[in-house]
């Protein structure tokens, strides 16, 4: 079975940067299974793994363009300190999570002053070319309900309820 759109795919992966470091792996890991089409992966890596097969190994390069996008000037922000009310202790590096005009996002300190506190809204890997070393472990058939969420279900799990009677288990434990 190749990947293809409402297919589930199981990859190992090794994702680094273009010098090389290495900023995620499922080395020494469970690989990672998708729901292929969802938009669960990156769109350049998602688009390479088309057609691909259990056991096929490839290298994908994707740009900024097809990856997390540029860096926008426009999610730096400086706000006043006020804004933090109730924090206590403000560090470079926190993350918080702020109401945005598109839902909820998180940002990050990037500067402190004494009256400001500097935020970064952009994906960490915004403007990072990424470099993926992938192996296919397998290709399935999705679930009707893997198809209906837009991600896959481990075996057995409780979000997999394709009956009605089973549907109140699901309402409770996925977090749909």
């Amino acid at each position: 079975m190749k990947i293809a759109d409402q297919k589930v795919a199981v990859i190992h992966y090794k994702l680094t940067d273009s010098e090389g470091q290495i900023i995620d792996s499922s080395e020494g890991q469970e690989p990672m299974p998708y729901l292929h089409g969802a938009a669960n992966l990156v769109p350049g890596l998602e688009k390479e793994l088309i057609g691909k097969a259990a056991g096929d190994k490839l290298s994908v390069v994707v740009t900024p363009e097809d990856g997390y996008g540029h860096k926008e000037a426009a999610m730096v922000q400086e706000l006043p300190r006020a804004s933090f009310g109730g924090v206590d202790e403000i560090k470079v590096g926190m993350e918080f999570h702020a109401e945005t005009d598109n839902g909820m996002q998180v940002v990050e300190v990037i500067e402190l002053s004494d009256e400001t506190v500097t935020i970064d809204g952009n994906h960490p890997l915004a403007g990072v070319e990424l470099h993926f070393d992938i192996e296919v472990v397998e290709v399935r058939e999705a679930t009707a309900t893997e198809i209906e969420h837009g991600h896959i279900h481990a075996t057995g799990d409780s979000c997999d309820a394709d009956t009605p009677e089973e549907e109140h288990v699901h309402s409770e434990s996925c977090n749909h």
